[in-house]
Order: structure tokens, then sequence, then C-alpha cells
């Protein structure tokens, strides 16, 4: 079969998971007339944690990007490193972590206690906002931190040479260059925060603190309403593709200056309070985002021990699902590897799993039991989700090879599977590889359209210590985060190394 038909397979396999389900949802939603006070305080709460936690993500990542911009030391590059590890880390590992700290019986509580502190206090709004914070913190960072990494160092170096102070130098080098980072940051936080499922569940605290996401798996889950489950969904769906725009719109552009890519010290980190200033800043920022995994580790080291063969068959579901949906992501990514691929791969961010969850349901519902599904249907979204990232990450290098390559494929007449064979995928086997990585931890710690659809046989390992910490089973609860925590981070190194070992670049 010849790549352009893979190419239009794929796409109207993608274009199809997103109108079947989307008109699914549109033709059993009711009249809008039917929205409840209970809906819009949801919509009230999922735009406000959205928006403050955009907020806080971007205004502490600031000085901490200042720092690392500015500042040279060991365990720099580990630092910065360890940055990206909350986007593959599966939530649920993350609450329990951010529990072990924060929670009534958790560190700080034990530490203040005996001075007399009032208790501290997790769950509501201000939970859901640390645990957002805490994941999306380094999104900003990294963001950030690029913006200031491509000022040209002649800049600064000017600015030394003019006597310029610090307040002169923000204003007219740092300030200009935030001015067009900072609201695609916050833009690309909020979008995320609007569809956050899992942690508005294990931290929302009660019907004030409830999600549109949450306020979805509700009806389906508890009451069964479809129809208001689909309405929810519209609404989701709205703010996520506006939201979408919106953040694509203020997409941060490249710095215009250009300079000799010479690193040229900063004359301004020599500075006592600015040395103060960033350590503390670095310091906090190690502090908060490795406390939570070091306590997730050292409970869970206690509880592994005592899991129950059904923390185990949940293991077994995740991996499949994993390695099922990396499968299904890769096969939809390799002929979308373009730059029309990438638009149409975009709907995967606009798109919420729940509402794409709900759609299934109502396609499977009347030819099958959408729960003995559970699996299939789980690794189907998962996959779906992780497509805008695969794109990006494949996109670049698949472009490069077809370009490079053209005239040998033309001369030797290389076509299908010769072609993917002898010259593509050996090409593409580094960030392949990653890309595989990435999926595969992303969809080992989804805790979101399985909630709706699984029943006790079918739940997988991020669900099944959902359901151990409600049960207040903590000490297998953590055990089986460790667990969770040692498969996703194992099955992404597996990829990542296994597209490093033997590739052509």
């Amino acid at each position: 079969m010849a790549p352009r038909a893979f190419s239009i397979i794929a796409a109207l396999t993608v274009a199809g998971l997103v109108i079947g389900p989307v008109t699914a949802v549109i033709l059993r939603a009711e009249a809008f007339s039917g929205f409840r006070p209970a809906d819009w305080q949801a919509l009230r709460f999922t735009l406000l944690q959205a928006t403050l936690s955009g907020l806080f993500s971007v205004l502490l990542a600031v000085p901490l990007a200042r720092a690392l911009a500015r500042r040279q030391f060991n365990g720099r590059r580990l630092l910065v490193a360890l940055l990206g590890a909350p986007f593959i880390l599966p939530v649920i590992v993350a609450v329990l972590g951010l529990l072990a700290v924060f929670g009534q019986s958790g560190l700080l509580n034990r530490l203040f206690a005996p001075l007399g502190v009032p208790e501290v206090q997790i769950y509501g709004l201000h939970g859901v906002l640390l645990a957002h914070v805490f994941f999306n913190l380094p999104l900003a960072t990294r963001l950030i931190l690029q913006g200031w990494l491509a000022v040209p160092a002649e800049q600064f170096r000017l600015a030394a040479t003019l006597g310029m102070g610090r307040r002169a130098m923000w204003l007219s080098i740092e300030w200009p260059m935030l001015r067009g980072i900072v609201p695609g940051a916050f833009a690309v936080i909020f979008v995320i925060c609007l569809s956050s499922f899992a942690v508005a569940l294990t931290l929302g605290g009660g019907p004030r603190a409830t999600t549109l996401e949450l306020a979805i798996y509700q009806s389906m889950r508890f009451d069964f309403d479809l129809a208001r489950a689909a309405v929810l969904g519209l609404v989701q769906l709205a703010l996520a593709l506006t939201a979408g725009l919106i953040a694509l719109r203020v997409t941060a552009l490249p710095v215009a200056a250009k300079g000799l890519d010479r690193q040229v010290p900063r004359w301004d980190r020599t500075d006592r309070w600015a040395t103060c200033s960033d350590a503390a800043w670095i310091a906090l920022a190690a502090l908060f985002l490795l406390t939570p995994l070091l306590m997730v580790t050292l409970n869970g080291l206690a509880g592994i021990t005592t899991l129950g063969s059904s923390v185990w068959q949940a293991a077994g579901h995740s991996i499949l699902v994993a390695l099922g949906s990396t499968a299904l992501c890769l096969f939809w990514a390799l002929p979308l590897a373009t730059r029309w691929g990438e638009w149409l791969g975009l709907a995967g961010i606009a798109l919420s799993p729940l509402v794409l969850g709900i759609g299934l349901f109502l396609i499977v519902r009347p030819v099958a039991n959408p729960f003995e599904l559970a699996l299939y249907v789980t690794a189907t979204v998962n996959a779906f989700v992780s497509l805008p990232f695969v794109l990006r990450i494949l996109r670049p290098e698949a472009e490069a090879i077809r370009a490079d390559y053209k005239r040998l494929r033309d001369a030797l007449g290389l076509s299908g599977w010769a072609w993917l064979r002898w010259v593509f995928l050996p090409r593409l086997k580094r960030p392949l590889g990653f890309a595989a990585g990435l999926t595969a931890a992303l969809s080992m710690g989804d805790l979101g359209v399985i909630a709706l659809f699984a029943d006790p046989d079918r739940a997988t390992l991020p669900l099944k210590v959902y359901q151990l910490m409600g049960a207040y089973r903590m000490e297998q609860a953590a055990g089986a985060a460790l667990l969770l925590l040692c498969l996703s981070l194992g099955l992404f190194w597996l990829f990542d190394r296994g597209g490093r070992v033997g590739s052509a670049t």
C-alpha cells in the first residue's frame, strides 16, 4: 500500500474518532434549559481553578527560570531534566505524594503540630491549585527558560558596558521577552487545567470544588444521566476549543534579536542579593518537586510487599493498555507526521478525554456492553490524547528525511514497505523511541476514561490506587503507587533507550 493511502486511512480514522463521538454527544444532549445550579457552579469552579493554576504556575516560574538562566552549578543539567518528569508522572502518584507531604497526616502537619501551627488542609480549591502548580510549574519554567536562553548574550554584555542597573535591564531586555513568552505559557496551562480530571477527583473535596470533568463523571457513574453528561460534555468541548484556539494564537514567538551564540557571564549574578534569591528559588523548587516523589518511594517500599493479586492483575491491564495505545498512536502518527497531519492531531488537546469517552460509550452501547470493552476504549482514547505530542516529536525529523532522501527514493524507485524499512524508519528510530516511551508512560498513568467504564475485573493500576485510597488502605495504595511509578518510568526508559541503540542519527 502506498504511503499516501496510509496517510488517508490514518487521517480518516482520526477524523472519525473526533466526529463520531462528538456527534453522538450532540444528538444525546437535551436543551440547555436543563443546566442545573450545580452545573453552573462546576463551570465557575472550572474556570476559576484553571485561571488561578495558570497564574500561579507562571508567576512562580518567572523567578525560577531567571535563576536557572543566570546560574551554573553542579547538577543544574540534572535539575532542568527533572523539570520534565512531572509531565510523564502518573497523576495519582503525584497526588499520593502531595498527600504524604501536605495531607492531614502528612509530613508538614507532623512537623508543625508540636509548634501549635494550624493544621494544613489539602482538600478543596487550594488542594487542586497545589497539585496543578506541582504539575505545571516545571512546564512553565521550561517554556520561560527557553525564552531567557534565547536572548543573545551580547545584549547582557551591552547592558553591563552601559552600566545599566537591574531595573533598567529588566525593562529593556527581560520584560519584552517575558511579554512574548508568558501569555502563551499561561494559555497552554489554562487549557491543560480545564480538562484536569484526576486531580479534581482526588482533591476536589465536595460540590463546591467540582469541575466540569468531574461533574461528567458523576453523571455517568452515579446517576447514569446520559443527557446531562452529554450537555456538560458539550460545554466542556466548547471551553476547550475556545481556550485551545486562544492558546495557539498567543503562542510565544522567537526572540527577534540575533547573537553569536556565545555564552557571556551575566554581570548581575555576582550581586549578593541576586545570589541569595536565585539559590532560594532553586532550592525551594527542588524541595517542592522532589519531596512528594521521595515520600511516595519511602512509603511505597513498606507497602509493596502487601499488594494482593488484584493489584498485580490491574498492573497487567495497565501494561497491555499502554502497549496497545502506543502501537495505535504510532500507527496513526507515522503517516500523519506532516504539517496538515499535525493540525489534525491538535484535536487530541482540544477534545476532552471524558467527552470522547462518553461519545464512544453512546456509540458502543446499542451493540455491545461498554464495560466489557473498557480496556480497548481506554487504549484508543489514550492513543488519541497522546497523538499531538507524538506528532510534535516526529514531524520535524520525518519531514527532513523526506526532503533529504527524495532524490534517492525516486532514483531507486523505493515505495511502500521498502521505503519504510530501509530509509524512513531507521533514520526515525531515535525520535520514534522517545515518542513511544512518552505515549506508554502517559497511558500507563492515565486515570480518566477507565474511571467511567471499568468494573473491578478490568481496573487498571491508577484506578486501583484510587480505590485503595478511597478505602483508606494507604499503605497498600503507596505500594501500588510505587509500582505504577516504576512501571511508567520503566516503559519510558525501555522505549527511549531502544530508540537510541543503533539509531542512524
